[in-house]
C-alpha cells in the first residue's frame, strides 16, 4: 500500500507542477473558441467548465482504467510506474496538446490535425485508421456492459443480448443528438457514479490496508512471466496514454469558452483517470496476491468484468455495488456512443458534408453502424472475439496515440517550443507498438528477440528521421527569416 500512497501523491503533484509546464508550453491565450465563432447548436455549443470536465473524463474513461489496470496489475508493481509516468508526462500531455491543436484549428477532428503536420498522404492513412478503432470501440462497448448486465439479470445469455440491443439503440440516438440534449445532460452525472466507484473502492483499501507487492519488492508479479515490455505498456492504455482521447479532445473542445480553462479539462481530467486506473491496479493487486479472491470466496482466474463485479458486489454491498457497477457499465457505454460520434464528425469533415440537418446525419451515421454492427455479430459469435478485438483495439489505441504525438511534436518545432515534451514519449510509443507488432499472435507472432530487435530498429528510424528533418525545418526556417 505504500506504493500505492506514493503514486497517488506523484499523479497530483504531476498535474499541480507538470500540468503547468505544458500549459507554459503551449501558451493559451484570449482568442476566441471554436465554441464561440462557430456555435452551430449541434456540435460547437458553449458548455460550463464543470460539465465539460466531467464528459470529458467519462469520454475518455471506459472500460480501459479498469479492465486494462486489472490485467495489468498481473505484471505486478511495474503497473504503477506506468500508470503514474505515463499519465502525468505522456498520456495528459497528449490529451491537453490535442485538445489544444483542435481549439486552434476550429475544432477540427484528428485526421485533420495528422494532416496539418504530417501531410495529406498520413492524413488518408489515419482517416481509415482512425474510424475502425473508433467502430472497434463501439463494438467493444456494447458488448463489455452487455455482459455485466445481463449477468445481473440471468446466468443465460438471452439477457445478454437484449442488453446489446439496447445499448445499441441508445447509440443511435445520442450520436444523432445536439451535444447538450443527452451527453451534456446525463453524462455528468455518470461521471459521477464512476468517481464514487473509484473513491469506495480505495477507501476500503484504506481501511484493510492489505500487504501488497512493493515496488521494493520488484518489478514483476508473482508467477507472472510474459515480458513487461512492451506488453505492459500495450496493456495498461487508458490510465498511462491512449491514442483514443484524441478522438475524444475534439468533441470537448468545441464547448470550450476560453482556452485558459483546458488544463483542468483535457490534462486534469486524464489525470483524474489515472487516479482510477491506479485504484483498480490496487485493487486487483490484492485480489490476485493479496489474498482478497479468497476472501471473496472467488478464484484467481477471473477475467476483468467478473473481478469488478465481485469486488463491487463483495465490498460495497447490495446499494455501492450497485452504484459502483453502475459506474463501470456508463461508463463505456457513454464512451462507445461519443466514439461514433466522434466518427460520424470525422467522416462528415472529411467528406464536407455539414451536420445541422438530420438527414445529413443519417447519410454519414449508417454505413458507419451497419459496419460497427457487424464488429459486434463477431464479437458475440465468435468464442474469443471479445479477446481478439480487444487485441487490435490495444495495439491500434496505441498507435494512433504514436502519431497524434508526432504530429504535436511538429506544431511545436514549428512554433519554437519545447517540443522535447512530446518527443520523447513519441520516440518511446514508436518502440512499443513496432516490437509489440512482432511478438502479438495477433499479428506476426515472432519471439521476443525480433521483436526486441524491431523495436531497436525503430529506436534508431525515429531518431534518425527527426534529427533529418529536423535539420531540414531548421535551415527552412533561417532561409525564410534572411
Amino acid at each position: 500500500m505504500i506504493t500505492f500512497i506514493i503514486s497517488f501523491v506523484a499523479l497530483v503533484v504531476g498535474y499541480l507542477v507538470y500540468g503547468k509546464v505544458i500549459e507554459r508550453v503551449f501558451g493559451p491565450d484570449d482568442r476566441p473558441t471554436p465554441a464561440v465563432s462557430v456555435n452551430d447548436g449541434v456540435d460547437y455549443i458553449v458548455l460550463p467548465g464543470w460539465k465539460i470536465f466531467m464528459i470529458q473524463f467519462l469520454n475518455i474513461a471506459g472500460t480501459g482504467p479498469i479492465f486494462g489496470a486489472i490485467m495489468g496489475a498481473k505484471f505486478g508493481p511495474a503497473a504503477y510506474l506506468w500508470i503514474v509516468l505515463g499519465c502525468i508526462f505522456a498520456g495528459a500531455v497528449h490529451d491537453y496538446l490535442s485538445g489544444m491543436l483542435s481549439m486552434r484549428n476550429n475544432g477540427a477532428g484528428l485526421p485533420e490535425i495528422i494532416g496539418l503536420y504530417l501531410g495529406q498522404p498520413t492524413k488518408k492513412v489515419m482517416l481509415v485508421f482512425s474510424v475502425f478503432l473508433l467502430m472497434m470501440v463501439g463494438a467493444v462497448f456494447v458488448y463489455s456492459p452487455a455482459l455485466i448486465l445481463g449477468k445481473l439479470c440471468s446466468d443465460g445469455l438471452t439477457w445478454v443480448y437484449i442488453w446489446c440491443g439496447i445499448i445499441f439503440v441508445y447509440y443511435l440516438i445520442a450520436t444523432m443528438m445536439p451535444i447538450d440534449k443527452i451527453i451534456g445532460k446525463i453524462y455528468p452525472l455518470f461521471a459521477v457514479s464512476m468517481l464514487f466507484m473509484a473513491v469506495a473502492l480505495a477507501g476500503v483499501l484504506i481501511i484493510k490496508w492489505p500487504s501488497l507487492p512493493e515496488l521494493s519488492d520488484g518489478l514483476s508479479g508473482e508467477g507472472f512471466t510474459t515480458p513487461i515490455f512492451p506488453a505492459l505498456f500495450i496493456t495498461i492504455a487508458c490510465g498511462a496514454i491512449s491514442g483514443f482521447h484524441a478522438t475524444q479532445t475534439p468533441l470537448m473542445a468545441r464547448c470550450v469558452k476560453h482556452e485558459k480553462m483546458a488544463r483542468p479539462l483535457f490534462y486534469g481530467a486524464m489525470i483524474t483517470e489515472g487516479v482510477v486506473a491506479l485504484i483498480w491496479a490496487t485493487v486487483s493487486m490484492y485480489f490476485f496476491y493479496g489474498g482478497a479472491a479468497q476472501e471473496l470466496g472467488q478464484p484467481t482466474t477471473l477475467q476483468a468484468p467478473e473481478v469488478v463485479t465481485a469486488v463491487s458486489q463483495g465490498w460495497l454491498g447490495t446499494f455501492g455495488g450497485l452504484l459502483a457497477l453502475l459506474g463501470v457499465v456508463a461508463a463505456p457505454i457513454t464512451s462507445g456512443d461519443t466514439a461514433l460520434r466522434s466518427a460520424r464528425l470525422i467522416v462528415a469533415e472529411f467528406l464536407h458534408i455539414e451536420q445541422r440537418s438530420i438527414p445529413k446525419r443519417l447519410m454519414v451515421c449508417i454505413p458507419l453502424f451497419v459496419a460497427t454492427l457487424l464488429l459486434l455479430f463477431f464479437n458475440i459469435e465468435n468464442p474469443d472475439g471479445f479477446n481478439v478485438i480487444w487485441s487490435y483495439f490495444g495495439w491500434a489505441n496505441q498507435t494512433l496515440a504514436v502519431f497524434t504525438l508526432w504530429a504535436i511534436t511538429v506544431y511545436l518545432v514549428r512554433q519554437r517550443k519545447a517540443f522535447w515534451v512530446t518527443l520523447l514519449p513519441a520516440i518511446f510509443m514508436t518502440v512499443v507498438c513496432s516490437s509489440f507488432l512482432m511478438i502479438s499472435k495477433n499479428a506476426f507472432g515472432f519471439d521476443m528477440a525480433v521483436g526486441y530487435g524491431v523495436g531497436g530498429a525503430a529506436l534508431i528510424v525515429s531518431i534518425a528521421w527527426f534529427c533529418g528533418w529536423y535539420a531540414k525545418s531548421g535551415a527552412a526556417r533561417l532561409k525564410n527569416k534572411e
